[in-house]
């Protein structure tokens, strides 16, 4: 009669810790996806172990597409996606961290300070393969492009649109920190990325400019009032019903505590 007694009094205590938010020992919540939300992901988690002793965030890149799978496959509790869900991903819920946009990057000393989208139409598709054809020095342009499965990628494709199979690309990158490596030790490349992950970049001396598209600059204030085309959603995705770890963490994540987290990433908060 005891033990039942003491069995029972550990049941009503461990409901009690789950509805107060207190975690176990000893939990891991895995988040894979966007490399553009992987390090504000990774400063949120950080805060949030510090907050809640014995639970672990692991943070993954790899890019929007695998987020997503990771979810739907149950390899990952939460996806990181840097981009609005399909239609035919509507099995999936989206929650909102940030406000991002890609911009268009150029080495720092390139002469070219804006482009009009049919001018990177023509670049990225080879009718335009030398900067003098639009305003810059003779020179050859080295089209550096997004990996399938990229957010990125996919954004950029519906804003300029082209179709994948039109792309000339003479370099592939995956993260945004490859394709911008790229772009600040090639002269004549030019690439896109997040305009966030770019401008950190920038502050931090590395060698590449954002330049504008169609006369709007690629900055916040631009993206806020709606007048950049290329905006986008930083997303933290979930499918179906989530474990008391993962919703105690999306409610941390995307409180206005965590704002400043967001605006130390350049990009742009919800609240």
């Amino acid at each position: 009669m005891k033990s039942s007694l003491r069995w029972a009094g550990l049941v009503i205590a461990m409901t009690l810790g789950a509805c107060s938010g207190q975690t176990d020992a000893g939990e891991t919540l895995t988040l894979t996806g966007s490399s553009t939300v992987a390090p504000l992901a990774t400063e949120i988690a950080a805060r949030f172990e510090a907050a809640h002793p014995g639970a672990r965030v692991d943070v993954q890149s790899g890019g929007s597409g695998r987020g997503i799978a990771d979810v739907r496959l149950g390899q990952a509790d939460i996806g990181m996606a840097s981009r609005a869900l399909a239609a035919d991903e509507n099995d999936l819920t989206a929650h909102t961290v940030a406000q991002d946009g890609i911009g268009l990057i150029v080495n720092a000393k390139n002469g070219v300070d804006a482009l009009t989208s049919d001018q990177v139409r023509a670049i990225y598709t080879g009718a335009v393969q030398d900067w003098s054809a639009v305003g810059g020095t003779p020179g050859p342009i080295t089209v550096v492009n997004k990996a399938e499965g990229r957010a990125t990628l996919e954004v950029f494709l519906s804003s300029m649109k082209l179709a994948p199979k039109s792309i000339q690309a003479d370099v592939i990158a995956g993260e945004n920190e490859q394709a911008i490596k790229t772009v600040a030790g090639t002269p004549g490349a030019i690439g896109y990325v997040s305009i966030g992950t770019a401008q950190v970049d920038i502050d931090a001396g590395i060698a590449i400019k954002l330049i504008q598209l169609d006369g709007i600059a690629p900055s916040a204030a631009e993206i806020q009032a709606g007048r950049y085309q290329m905006a986008r959603p930083l997303n933290f995705v979930t499918l179906g019903q989530q474990s008391p770890l993962a919703q105690e963490f999306l409610d941390f994540a995307l409180a206005p505590e965590q704002v400043d987290l967001v605006l130390r990433e350049s990009f742009l908060p919800n609240h």
